[in-house]
């Protein structure tokens, strides 16, 4: 059956000159935006807001994904510790790790892979209290790592990352709860006070992951979908079919939507979701599902503090502001870059109402043009610039989002 849910048109303009495109969350150790440096050479320089451009066709994706992983490397990756940016939070290193597999299974490449098993082999072995094989204290850290071993399983092969997987869905699942909320998984292993979005949506991913990757497996995808089921009904998918950060309760145990922002990586990985799910059953009410929270935030009509002229915005911290967005809000739209190319590839051939792909260029070149410096190829968080400074979450936001435009 053709699927043709949409939201709303999107307001794509083009025009015909050179590229000049117009063109966060909760998690408990977030960090401050760093101030200007050194690496801003090319600071100042922001794209046009009111119009969008065709796409060039000189632009050449793999080669800009690869300077953004180099960059990466050159600038925040410790050999000594094999980690990126070993200050900042565990969790964004395996955001990382998970696109530069995924660069590596594109290309066909296998630049990055010594580097992957390093990473795998001393990182596992954090958090020995709760056994290691990335079994942390937050089911969202384990959710980030797990995933990237589903992807290391799907390059390779190896039984190793797949096994590592079946570990950390056993440990996110002992923080699954009937009370509150009905159900639910708790991103505070120990504390227990919260059942956010990200933990669960984490979670559907990695059941539903294992349950397509495991032959005869009936007990993975029985759990993927009660928690898909659990989520469409807990409250924190809104009206516009946006999705808030988690949920609140009152003494009686009745949970509600606690209205904090609307993050794009909530937006996004609920997606990948979705895809395994419909991979898993073949039911096409999963891509409907996905095709709805996709275009909500795709739309500039719908969602403009997510989708502003057609380029991504982490509209609840934007750059500019006093504060801005933490290090770890700074890799968010990343994150929904490569799950928005997940539902592209899941999506049937020739279907014009869904244009994820040319979504995901016009971003990446945005970001190239305008976000990047020139000299380092490292990347601001406003993809629409200016480059002024990056980070370990701005660089593999970029790095996330060039890969999936690949």
């Amino acid at each position: 059956m053709k699927l043709s849910i949409l939201i709303a048109r999107f307001s794509y303009v083009w025009a015909t000159q050179s590229l000049a495109y117009s063109v966060h969350g909760h998690h408990q150790d977030a960090g401050s935006v760093h101030g200007p440096s050194s690496d801003g050479s090319d600071a100042g320089q922001v794209a046009p807001r009111s119009s969008l451009l065709r796409p060039r066709q000189d632009f050449d994706t793999r080669a800009a994904a690869k300077a953004a992983i180099d960059a990466l490397n050159n600038k925040f990756y410790s050999s000594t510790q094999a980690i990126w940016s070993p200050g900042d939070p565990w969790w964004l290193s395996g955001v990382a790790l998970a696109s530069v597999i995924d660069y590596m299974r594109k290309t066909g490449s296998s630049d990055y892979l010594d580097q992957v098993h390093d990473i795998i082999q001393v990182q596992r072995t954090q958090y020995a209290e709760s056994g290691g094989d990335f079994r942390g204290q937050s089911t969202d850290d384990t959710g980030w790592w797990a995933l990237a071993m589903i992807r290391m399983y799907d390059l390779t092969g190896n039984d190793t990352y797949l096994n590592i997987s079946v570990e950390d869905e056993a440990h996110m699942y002992k923080s699954w709860t009937s009370s509150p909320c009905g159900g639910g998984i708790y991103v505070d292993v120990e504390a227990k006070t919260y059942k956010n979005a990200i933990a669960n949506e984490l979670y559907i991913k990695l059941a539903a992951s294992l349950h397509n990757r495991i032959a005869n497996d009936t007990e993975y995808l029985s759990r993927a979908e009660t928690a898909w089921w659990w989520f469409q009904e807990s409250g924190m998918i809104r009206n516009d079919s946006l999705i808030n950060d988690g949920l609140a309760s009152n003494s009686d145990g009745i949970c509600y939507n606690n209205k904090l922002p609307v993050w794009t990586y909530n937006q996004g990985v609920i997606l990948g979701a979705l895809v395994e799910l419909y991979q898993a059953t073949a039911s096409d009410t999963y891509l409907t599902a996905a095709y709805t929270i996709a275009d909500a935030v795709l739309s500039s009509q719908t969602s403009p503090q997510l989708s502003k002229d057609g380029i991504l915005t982490e509209g609840s911290c934007e750059p500019d502001e006093a504060n801005g967005c933490n290090h770890d809000q700074q890799v968010f739209k990343g994150v929904f870059a490569y799950n928005l190319d997940e539902l592209h590839n899941a999506t049937p051939d020739g279907s014009e109402d869904h244009p994820y792909r040319s979504y995901l260029q016009q971003n990446a070149q945005s970001a190239y043009a305008y976000a990047r410096g020139k000299a380092t190829d490292l990347y601001d968080v406003s993809w629409v610039g200016p480059f002024q400074n990056s980070t370990i979450g701005k660089q593999a936001s970029a790095v996330g989002l060039l890969v999936a435009a690949i």
